[in-house]
């Protein structure tokens, strides 16, 4: 029961900061995970990739429950998230991929590294001065490409990578953070296929049981009851609390659990 109280918890605190910043709670999700499927004894070899496998396939409720409230405000630019989903779907599957064919130390220092990356960018404030339009149809479905990836890769919903870029093309930020909620859909998606096939083809004789693929399905059930509970809460807090200082408060979390990621990846 400790462990189902855990993954309730998590789920809902992942909820509430993806739904509130756009950014799908993997930042959150992920190093948690490790620790808690370290705790069970879960293989040394596998846990990274069942965190993030397991991360991903939260997000896809996280990102239902919160794309429909920020679509409630009319916060979400649909004709951005067609033009990007083509691109994304592609990415997700290349980052899943990347990530099985990837050391677990190196996904540990590359998770850390973009997580200090998403911290520094709270805490300084770094956000682009609006300069330019959206690109084409061409250069959207790069930027989908790119996205995908990462976003696959660490697990993430992609709020990191779109929300800068939406507000460097005269995006609205908070357009832009439910812009970001509603494309972290696709990603969600198309990364846990990527790591549900790539787990399959590890074999299931090398996983813990009550997995499917790299997602561990009694972690996603308690992490997707929660989060869809609290990941519209989130939103709403979005449009209207002062995000400055919860923003800075969550960045030096994130610093916590990077810092925890990158003692992992030194050994």
């Amino acid at each position: 029961m400790e462990w189902w109280a855990a993954y309730l918890a998590l789920g809902a605190v992942a909820g509430f900061l993806g739904g509130m910043f756009g950014i799908g709670g993997g930042t959150v999700m992920v190093p948690v995970l490790v620790m808690l499927f370290e705790a069970q004894s879960f293989p040394g070899e596998q846990i990274m990739h069942l965190a993030l496998g397991t991360a991903m396939a939260c997000i896809v409720f996280t990102a239902l429950a919160s794309l429909r409230k920020h679509h409630q405000h009319g916060a979400v630019n649909w004709g951005i998230v067609r033009r990007i989903t083509p691109g994304i779907l592609l990415g997700t599957a290349l980052g899943a991929l990347s990530a099985f064919s990837v050391s677990p130390r190196f996904l540990f220092g590359f998770f850390a590294c973009f997580v200090y990356f998403a911290a520094a960018q709270i805490l300084l404030d770094l956000r682009p001065h609006a300069g330019r339009d959206l690109p084409g149809r061409a250069g959207m479905s790069a930027m989908g490409v790119c996205t995908g990836w990462l976003s696959s890769l660490v697990s993430i919903g992609g709020g990191t990578v779109v929300i800068p870029f939406l507000v460097w093309c005269n995006i609205p930020l908070r357009q832009a953070i439910g812009t970001s909620s509603a494309i972290g859909l696709p990603i969600a998606l198309g990364g846990s296929a990527g790591y549900l096939l790539t787990g399959l083809s590890a074999g299931a004789a090398s996983l813990p049981p009550h997995t499917l693929g790299f997602i561990y399905l009694p972690a996603l059930l308690g992490l997707a009851t929660a989060s869809m509970t609290t990941a519209p809460l989130g939103a709403r807090a979005a449009h209207r609390l002062p995000l400055g200082i919860l923003r800075k408060a969550f960045a030096l979390v994130l610093l916590v659990l990077a810092s925890k990621m990158l003692l992992k990846a030194l050994g």
